[in-house]
């Protein structure tokens, strides 16, 4: 039987394909990059696509080309985010000088439109949202995620658990309070948390995918390669 990891070197070698990147090539970068790995990591772990006719790694916050080994950035996005912050900050400065004419929803949308160029205003307009709703779900989405980017994890599940209390049916608020339990070590917890998240939603294939890779690390084989079946079913579907 295939392990975990096996099957999701497989996945991605069938993806980079289906890109149209050649087979030989697509051997060749994956055995290169199993051979660059530190002891006791895996291929598992990262996240290979095509862009075009390259293929790059993403792995937390680096990306980089896996047959030169040449760092790469979002030079786009940066730009854009360097370029509108100034804007950005203008607008959330106007906000809080009219503070009084805003409602929730109101400070709710200005974070969403803050969150790539002013983060940090972005985080001070979904506190006031919640300031002025408390049951607010997609604010204590929102800022939970920022949160936790932020790497302030026990926040971010303190607001992922809001919004489940506002909410209990958000698939994105469970799902994301998974993630950040499994950041925290406590992953017996994720597990429970995206067993029921798929009785709410039995179709969230990334829930599905996490089960199968938490409980391949636990041993349990067969309840590994039912959630991984499921996930590759829900895949190709869409």
């Amino acid at each position: 039987m295939f392990s975990f990891q096996d099957v999701v070197v497989l996945r991605t070698a069938s993806e980079l394909v289906r890109s149209r990147i050649a087979p030989a090539r697509v051997k060749r970068i994956l055995r290169k990059l199993a051979n660059d790995l530190p002891e006791g990591r895996s291929l598992a772990g990262m996240r290979i696509v095509a862009e075009g006719n390259r293929v790059v790694v993403r792995d937390g916050g680096s990306r980089w080309n896996p047959e030169n080994d040449q760092g790469l950035f979002d030079f786009d996005v940066a730009e854009l985010a360097r370029s509108a912050k100034p804007i950005a900050r203008r607008a959330a400065l106007a906000a809080r000088d009219a503070e009084d004419e805003l409602d929730a929803e109101d400070w709710y949308e200005m974070g969403v439109h803050l969150e790539t160029a002013a983060p940090e205003d972005a985080r001070d307009a979904y506190r006031r949202a919640l300031e002025l709703a408390p049951s607010h779900a997609d604010a204590h989405v929102n800022l939970g995620r920022l949160l936790h980017e932020q790497g302030d994890m026990a926040a971010a599940e303190e607001q992922y658990r809001a919004a489940l209390a506002a909410q209990p049916e958000s698939v994105l608020a469970a799902f994301n309070l998974g993630v950040v339990l499994e950041d925290r070590g406590r992953s017996d917890e994720a597990v429970g948390v995206y067993e029921r998240l798929l009785k709410l939603e039995r179709g969230c294939a990334d829930a599905h995918f996490n089960l199968a890779r938490l409980y391949e690390r636990s041993g349990r084989k067969i309840a590994s390669l039912r959630h991984l079946k499921e996930y590759e079913r829900l895949t190709l579907e869409h």
